[in-house]
């Protein structure tokens, strides 16, 4: 069957369908389990108590402001965290006693989950949007440097080779070699990267928020508002599924050169 041989590219209007398909495959299971009454709807709200209480949300207690909040929280972040990590990271790629100085205490720190600074965070900073920005900081950062840095120390020798060879200087050879050919990949890991900050932001909000989408789900799990949580989580999604699309069609105009 050619559609299953392995690494068989798919055309952009199959996987459009094949995508769309499983959407609509999950959700006649939910709506079978749930209003056939397979599944209780006090721990499961079925698709039509979810949309109802998703426009309820939407049209009579301000949701719409809460999105905002939590997507302002996860940009602000996340941006500070690139600012710091990319810049460190082909540093840390680019020259190998400085990979040497940073890497083991990078790589000890990308294991520590920032839900763990949550109370330390509380206490430092208080309960406002410092904290929420601090725990997205804490969870993207090392990753990023990280991920940064083994992306620059696998440029091609032979370029850099070729560069010193036309007389560039070590400085020339980060800035016009070292950065632009990983470009594509860099800003390849800060689109991989902004989906894990999206953990990070409802995790902060869970803990001494009085807005945003993870305030909403905490505060609808105390009364057993199932619907409400789904529609919360599929906003996530859809927000995460949109921005992951931008950054794609942004790294395609960007970089057509490379991700064709």
């Amino acid at each position: 069957m050619p559609m299953l041989r392995p690494l068989e590219p798919v055309g952009r209007g199959p996987r459009l369908v094949l995508g769309v398909s499983f959407f609509v495959l999950f959700v006649a299971v939910w709506a079978f389990a749930t209003l056939g009454g397979y599944v209780s709807r006090t721990f499961l709200a079925d698709p039509l108590t979810m949309v109802q209480d998703g426009w309820l949300l939407l049209t009579r207690f301000g949701f719409l402001g809460d999105i905002g909040v939590t997507v302002w929280r996860v940009l602000g972040g996340f941006v500070l965290a690139a600012v710091v990590a990319v810049p460190l990271g082909i540093l840390m790629g680019a020259y190998k006693p400085v990979e040497a100085f940073l890497e083991p205490f990078v790589s000890f720190a990308r294991y520590l989950p920032a839900s763990a600074f949550v109370p330390l965070l509380i206490l430092w900073a208080g309960i406002g949007e410092t904290q929420k920005l601090l725990v997205i900081f804490i969870g993207s950062v090392f990753q990023i440097v990280l991920m940064v840095a083994v992306a620059v120390g696998q440029t091609r020798r032979d370029l850099v080779e070729a560069a010193y060879t036309l007389g560039a200087t070590d400085r020339g050879v980060v800035r016009r070699v070292l950065i632009p050919a990983n470009a594509p990949e860099i800003a390849e890991i800060l689109r991989l990267v902004l989906g894990w900050a999206w953990t990070y932001v409802i995790v902060a909000e869970f803990i001494g928020s009085s807005s945003g989408i993870g305030h909403m789900i905490i505060e609808s799990q105390a009364l057993l508002a199932t619907g409400q949580i789904i529609f919360g989580i599929i906003v996530i999604g859809l927000i995460g599924l949109v921005s992951d699309f931008a950054f794609k069609a942004l790294n395609r105009a960007l970089f057509r050169w490379r991700l064709a």
